[in-house]
């Protein structure tokens, strides 16, 4: 009569009454186990504890079962459990160890929303610090990827940027337990960020229990749960989307999550925009504005910091002077627009006649200079002139002209011509002036 009792009132209880043997199984639990956890009592029962902890909380609470039976009763231990529908709960312990009986006797009160409703505040004002902080889009983005972990289930995760001027999809961030990242795409192309971006509205997609035989794990390309969100800018725009999916049946997403993810991402779409903003400033100060090449300032930094490590690593360094040779002649014959049209098309035939970890800078009107760092020999420095040369010879067709102009070019190599910027420099200098026709050294000499 008094056990039927006491059944009766556990049963009652908002917080789960639980008692479990010493090898961490089951031996009674309340009712309220099912609105907690998602099972019933006879589904639980017999099954060890531990199956049901947050992978990533295991290890700390075996090591609180340890201390409770060792006789130090533990109050107010959290921890995580992961649902019968795969969601994820904040559990709130109260536990004593029985040695005469060999159990443990714990209540376990649910407390996922005021963890929640703590995590989130934190989460946006990190956020919100993290544009400060940052070096850039990428790094932010890993900064956002942690905090909304700490919120959800986000092993995959991915920022999708939107370019209105193109209609394509950009990922400045993407990490995925399966799949690579993926190159920029029109919109269409992918089908559920299209329909987050279009319709300004966060899509939900939930594999239905038959989609997949029990237990068993996603396809390589299918995901159990699929969760978007848009990116909304202050002015009402969309500007991307913000992913998370999960390929485990265990892990699943919910209104909850689409709902929470919503309310974060209006503070990560304001936080994206000030660091792009930002990383425009930046870019709009150390380059052209016509060619987008590195201007002056941007290569003298350039050139100081491979000055440094030449030293330090006793290397060799290139610094090429560069000036094309009839370009006033161009400009007086066929205007500026011309002339524009022929700095930029000179400036994309030397960066694509150089390495990636070489610098070709616009330095003046019709003035470039080139940054080698990792020279070997004075071949190599030769090889790069030749070919730089060359690819300015070849006609440039503009506006339905064919125009022609030469560059004269001015090599300097440290150690063995200077040690600084202003003794290459005007070596360089110094061999491209020589270089240039005689009918160019007037112009060359007066800028």
């Amino acid at each position: 009569m008094e056990s039927s009792f006491l059944t009766k009132v556990t049963d009652l209880l908002l917080d789960v009454i639980c008692v479990v043997d010493a090898e961490g199984r089951f031996v009674f639990i309340s009712k309220a186990c099912e609105r907690v956890f998602g099972y019933t009592q006879q589904e639980l029962l017999g099954r060890n504890m531990i199956e049901l902890v947050w992978p990533a909380d295991r290890e700390r609470t075996l090591r609180a079962a340890a201390q409770i039976m060792a006789g130090q009763p533990q109050m107010h231990f959290e921890n995580r459990y992961v649902r019968k529908d795969g969601r994820v709960v904040d559990i709130m312990w109260s536990a004593c160890w029985s040695e005469s009986d060999r159990i443990r006797m714990a209540v376990a009160r649910d407390i996922t929303d005021l963890k929640r409703t703590a995590r989130l505040k934190e989460a946006l004002y990190e956020i919100s610090e993290a544009a400060h902080a940052a070096a850039g889009l990428p790094a932010l983005c890993d900064q956002i990827h942690r905090l909304i972990a700490e919120l959800l289930p986000a092993d995959n995760f991915a920022v999708a940027l939107y370019e209105a001027a193109t209609d394509s999809v950009s990922y400045p961030y993407f990490v995925d337990l399966r799949l690579p990242a993926p190159a920029p795409h029109p919109l269409e192309a992918v089908a559920p960020i299209a329909e987050v971006i279009r319709g300004a509205q966060a899509v939900l997609r939930n594999a239905q229990p038959d989609d997949k035989a029990a237990g068993a794990e996603a396809s390589e390309s299918d995901s159990t749960d699929w969760l978007g969100v848009p990116l909304i800018s202050a002015t009402g725009g969309v500007i991307g989307a913000l992913v998370v999916k999960s390929y485990f049946p265990n892990v699943r997403y919910d209104a909850d999550d689409r709902e929470l993810l919503q309310f974060v991402c209006a503070q990560v779409a304001s936080v994206i925009q000030r660091k792009q903003a930002q990383s425009r400033l930046q870019h709009m100060a150390g380059h052209d504005p016509l060619t987008d090449l590195p201007n002056r300032r941007l290569f003298y930094d350039r050139l100081e910091t491979a000055l440094q490590r030449a030293r330090r690593d006793s290397e060799k360094l290139a610094l090429l002077c560069l000036d094309l040779d009839g370009f006033k002649q161009v400009n007086d014959a066929f205007g500026h627009a011309l002339g524009d049209q022929l700095l930029c098309h000179s400036a994309q035939r030397l960066a694509q006649c150089v390495r990636a970890m070489d610098t070709v800078a616009r330095v003046g009107g019709d003035e470039f200079a080139v940054l080698l760092p990792h020279v070997n020999t004075a071949d190599c420095v030769d090889t790069v002139v030749e070919k730089l040369r060359g690819a300015i010879a070849a006609p440039f067709e503009l506006d339905g002209r064919s125009v022609n102009v030469s560059v004269s070019i001015g090599a300097a190599v440290y150690p063995q011509d200077g040690d600084d910027q202003e003794q290459l420099l005007r070596r360089a200098d110094a061999r491209m002036y020589r270089m240039k026709p005689r009918t160019d050294r007037g112009a060359a000499g007066s800028g």
